[in-house]
C-alpha cells in the first residue's frame, strides 16, 4: 500500500484576498524582505457596474502526482517524498537553471536574486509533526484545506454536490442542517 499523496484543496468562494496565507508562508520560511513567498494571491476581476464582482485565488506548489518539475529536472534535484508525495528539491543537486520553472503551470520555483530554486514544501517539518501548513491554519474563512488528496476530492466533491442538488431545490437545505 502505498503512502497517501498530501496536498492542499482550494475554495475560492470563501477567499476574502485578506493576504494572511501569503504573510503565514512568508513567516514560516523566514523569507527575505524582497516580496518573495510560495504561495500567491491573484485578484481576478469579472463583470462590470452594477454586477461586477471581484474573486480570489490563492496558489501555491501543487505538489502533483505527476509533477512536470521532477521530469525535466537536469539535475533530479527535485523528487517526491515517498511518504506523503511532497514535491522536495535537494539544494545541493540544484543548479538554478529555471528548468523546472518553465514546465511549472502553477509558477512554484521561486529563484530569489537569481540564486538556487525554492518552492512551498507544504511545511514539511510542521505536517511530519502532525501540524497543518501554515497558510491552511491561518486562513481566518477556511478556503484553504490539507490532506491527502483523495480525501480532499471526495470531500470537494460532495460540496459541489449538495450546492447543486441545493440550487434546484432550496428546501433541501432544512434536511441537511
Amino acid at each position: 500500500m502505498s503512502a497517501p499523496q498530501l496536498g492542499f484543496s482550494f475554495d475560492i468562494s470563501r477567499c476574502s484576498g485578506c493576504m494572511a496565507c501569503v504573510v503565514a508562508c512568508f513567516d514560516e520560511h523566514d523569507m527575505p524582505g524582497d516580496g518573495s513567498t510560495f504561495r500567491h494571491v491573484s485578484k481576478i476581476e469579472t463583470g462590470a457596474y452594477p454586477s461586477a464582482s471581484i474573486r480570489y485565488v490563492s496558489l501555491a506548489c501543487m505538489h502533483c502526482g505527476d509533477a512536470p518539475c521532477i521530469a525535466v529536472c537536469p539535475r533530479k534535484a527535485l523528487s517526491k517524498n515517498p511518504d506523503n508525495g511532497i514535491v522536495v528539491v535537494d539544494k545541493d543537486l540544484c543548479i538554478g537553471c529555471h528548468t523546472c520553472a518553465t514546465a511549472c503551470p502553477f509558477g512554484a520555483p521561486q529563484f530569489p536574486e537569481g540564486n538556487l530554486m525554492q518552492k512551498c514544501d507544504l511545511c514539511l517539518t510542521r505536517v511530519t509533526n502532525n501540524l497543518e501548513p501554515a497558510c491552511v491554519r491561518t486562513c481566518p474563512t477556511k478556503a484553504l484545506g490539507f490532506g491527502p488528496i483523495d480525501k480532499l476530492t471526495a470531500e470537494m466533491a460532495k460540496a459541489a454536490s449538495v450546492k447543486f442538488l441545493l440550487s434546484f431545490n432550496p428546501n433541501l437545505s432544512k434536511i441537511n442542517g
